[in-house]
């Protein structure tokens, strides 16, 4: 197991990861994320604590590549962390499965935008999770060439509540994609939202 990612010297904010230059490099790896506020429903028996905080979450970037001979994903460390940060949720799982959560808390509702077939949690629902994360929201990393590989580790080791694709094992992950479908299933049922559209970054 990687003691970068469990015993890290320290938990870096979205503060941090928004100063010049970004401290997060554009390499390929792996990274935790950890919380010192737990959302509704969530349970942490078994998670990883440390200094006030609880993981919750692991994520790579890259993906691991496609079999079927499609171009292999790009995407780096610091582009996908600052996109769970300040992203939206139509590029970000870990955003949906966290605005799903704290809707009730926070006042935001998952809606389609666009064309429809995007959904987010709007402006300004997404600033006011931006700003939950920013809060309550830390994160590490480690870089390694083959992210995925170290992923499937950690998710078949740890308690990770809020990882969902892996992660059937874990006693809340039928829950958890239960709410979000509902989620889904509600801004279905209502109008395209006229304002507050998907944010201009990309995951």
């Amino acid at each position: 197991m990687d003691a970068a990612l469990l015993q890290p010297p320290e938990l870096i904010s979205q503060k941090q990861i928004a100063e010049k230059p970004c401290p997060i490099p554009k390499l390929p790896g792996v990274y935790a994320l950890y919380f010192d506020e737990i959302p509704p429903g969530v349970p942490t028996d078994g998670c990883v604590r440390l200094s006030g905080f609880t993981l919750l979450y692991v994520g790579i970037a890259p993906k691991a590549p496609p079999t079927n001979g499609r171009k292999a994903s790009a995407a780096h460390l610091q582009q996908r962390v600052t996109y769970h940060f300040r992203g939206n949720a139509a590029g970000s799982t870990l955003r949906l499965t966290l605005g799903c959560l704290l809707a009730d808390r926070l006042g935001i509702q998952l809606r389609r935008v666009g064309n429809g077939r995007t959904r987010t949690f709007t402006n300004p629902g997404e600033q006011r999770l931006d700003a939950w994360m920013a809060d309550h929201a830390r994160v590490v990393w480690v870089a390694t060439d083959r992210p995925w590989q170290l992923e499937t580790e950690l998710i078949g080791d740890l308690s990770l509540p809020l990882n969902v694709a892996g992660n059937a094992r874990h006693p809340y992950c039928a829950t958890l994609k239960v709410i979000r479908s509902e989620a889904k299933a509600a801004a279905t049922m209502m109008p395209i939202a006229e304002r507050g559209g998907p944010r201009r970054l990309k995951p």
